[in-house]
């Protein structure tokens, strides 16, 4: 259930600006009568609505979740990590819709953590646990075949760290979901950054892979954000149906299509993938 730890001063004023000073700069959340936008250093970093957090504002969280809704239709509960916590906009809508769900989210900034904790409507542990931490080191730390979805969603300065896009990191995330399991992963795309260097990592290992984006992003011509879903179902385990998740993303207010096939492989074609070697990180993090 959830549980309103909306904080009064926001609910009394239904709108205005809040700002807090985190580890990574300054936060910053927007309210609009119960609708509430997280900034970090001026960049939107999530939304949610306090009355009806199932409704996702962000784009690509629709399609995170148009993403799990196919695999593993609702309300069927979920065991999650969400690796990049911000408002924890997504496990809040996951938690409403699926009730028993236990959903962990990383989050390396502490201070920002507890600001999201003190100022969202986010269910408490264990139904959402927001756990301090370094995300690429949570993954490789989680328990074998113990997840049904894995999140990934950190950014830094704009950036995915490189150490949560290599092969060896697709590898942890592989490892640490149940058959069926879902790899989904917002990627920057544009302005320097290329999603198709996350997806070819991916590809290295998962049998099922595709990606969700806006054409002009997708063709470089402005800066925003592919989804990836990637599974690797094992004997006897029922493979995401893509056409039913083609389906699904034509429903949304902005409809969108997944690509996939040989339509995937040649958008990515000439990019490699990071190693932990590639990037200077040694066997343990180094």
């Amino acid at each position: 259930m959830l549980t309103d730890t909306v904080s009064p001063m926001a609910r009394a004023s239904g709108r205005g600006s809040h700002r807090f000073p985190v580890d990574s700069g300054e936060a910053e959340i927007r309210w609009e009568g119960a609708r509430a936008t997280l900034l970090l250093n001026g960049v939107e970093s999530s939304c949610l609505d306090a009355d009806h957090p199932e409704v996702l504002e962000f784009e690509y969280m629709q399609h995170l979740t148009c993403a799990l809704d196919t695999a593993r239709p609702a309300p069927a509960p979920v065991r999650a990590l969400h690796i990049g916590a911000a408002a924890c906009a997504v496990a809040t809508a996951w938690a409403r819709t699926r009730p028993g769900s236990r959903q962990s989210a990383v989050e390396i900034d502490a201070a920002l953590a507890a600001v999201v904790r003190d100022h969202f409507p986010i269910p408490r542990s264990p139904e959402v646990r927001i756990r301090v931490g370094e995300g690429r080191e949570v993954l490789d730390s989680t328990r074998p075949s113990s997840l049904d979805v894995i999140v990934r969603d950190a950014f830094a300065d704009g950036r995915v760290p490189d150490q949560l896009r290599t092969v060896e990191a697709a590898s942890s995330a592989r490892r640490a979901l149940r058959p069926a399991g879902l790899y989904l992963l917002n990627c920057a795309h544009g302005g320097g950054a290329d999603a198709r260097v996350d997806l070819a990592a991916v590809l290295e290992e998962f049998d099922i892979v595709a990606s969700i984006q806006d054409p002009k992003v997708g063709r470089s011509g402005r800066r925003g954000n592919v989804v990836v879903v990637a599974q690797a179902p094992a004997d006897g385990a029922d493979p995401i149906d893509m056409d039913d998740l083609d389906r699904a993303l034509r429903r949304l207010p902005l409809p969108a299509r997944a690509t996939r096939g040989a339509d995937l492989i040649a958008w990515i074609a000439g990019a490699r993938p990071l190693t932990d070697e590639s990037i200077g990180r040694g066997p343990a993090g180094d």
